[in-house]
């Protein structure tokens, strides 16, 4: 039997600043919607260390991405021709308590990816990607990583907890969960505590590639290379929108100066194309912080980016 595809509703059938608040005004669906592709908010920010608000950020995306339409001019990706997409809505995380949040959003992860579909997922901190990772794991085995970010988010704790926006990924290398020689961190910058801050990366066997390496730069290159180092198995992509530099994303938590600029983020999720994607998020976004909804626009837009490099979207 032949799914039924969904398409975002037109701007010519009804205005953008109407119709559903829905990511790109998509259908709103149940979990259980024999999706090929969600896209799912974490409206989470307790894990956070500096600026809050990233909790509204999935319904500021949202907002935002009325204006995307769903053919991609550059790339030709039809996604919205090739699978079936909807939005299924936040988890309901417990905003008193980070703990059990982890858990709660782990458990709807394990939901999901019980019905085949690959989530696309609005944050949220960066705490989010722990959890999602422990229930992709369950079905993929380590996963490689494409991490853009100004921060290698591997501490080992914050104020003395193990469980925060700046240490998922050192918790997912201790649990197993990442393929080490498959990771690559992209636009890590700015000051630390100590050489370790990124060189603990490195000697895990991650791929580590510093904003000033990519300053004046293509990223077109240095994709095609991380490209043929990942594949061969899952990959997920995990974007932290501070990744960018605050002149373009200055709507965020914890700002870094000197960062990617917008065309090299395109060029990275764009660069990802042809490799197994498992899934993605967009992370760190705060609305409280972004009076022009540039960032939030911004972050609506990548997340469209790796919709159209997920496997068995056509291109025309």
């Amino acid at each position: 039997m032949t799914k039924e595809l969904f398409q975002p509703l037109s701007g010519n059938v009804m205005p953008r600043f109407g119709g559903p608040a829905t990511f790109m005004r998509l259908p709103a669906c149940e979990l259980e919607a024999n999706l090929d592709v969600a896209f799912i908010g974490v409206p989470l920010d307790i894990g956070t260390s500096n600026r809050p608000g990233a909790r509204l950020a999935p319904r500021q995306i949202r907002d935002e991405s009325r204006m995307l339409r769903p053919y991609n001019m550059a790339t030709r990706a039809a996604p919205f021709d090739s699978l079936r997409i909807a939005d299924v809505g936040d988890v309901a995380i417990n905003t008193f308590n980070l703990q059990k949040s982890m858990g709660i959003i782990e458990s709807h992860y394990d939901r999901l990816l019980d019905t085949g579909a690959k989530p696309l997922t609005m944050g949220g901190d960066h705490t989010i990607v722990l959890p999602i990772l422990r229930a992709l794991h369950r079905r993929h085995g380590p996963i490689g990583l494409v991490h853009v970010d100004a921060h290698a988010d591997i501490n080992d704790e914050m104020f003395g907890e193990k469980i925060a926006h700046g240490t998922p990924f050192r918790r997912a290398v201790e649990e197993g969960l990442l393929d080490c020689n498959r990771v690559v961190q992209i636009g890590l910058r700015g000051t630390g505590y100590a050489a370790d801050d990124f060189d603990w990366s490195r000697n895990q066997g991650f791929q580590v590639v510093t904003a000033e390496e990519c300053w004046h730069h293509s990223l077109a290159p240095l994709m095609q290379d991380v490209a043929r180092r990942l594949a061969g198995g899952p990959v997920y992509i995990s974007f932290d929108i501070d990744g960018l530099d605050p002149a373009y994303a200055p709507g965020t938590g914890t700002v870094e100066i000197g960062g990617l600029t917008v065309p090299q983020g395109l060029e990275v999720v764009r660069g990802c194309h042809g490799l197994d994607i498992v899934g993605g998020d967009l992370v760190e976004v705060s609305p409280p912080y972004d009076t022009s909804g540039n960032t939030a626009l911004l972050g609506a837009s990548l997340l469209y980016e790796m919709l159209c490099v997920l496997p068995g979207v056509q291109r025309r």
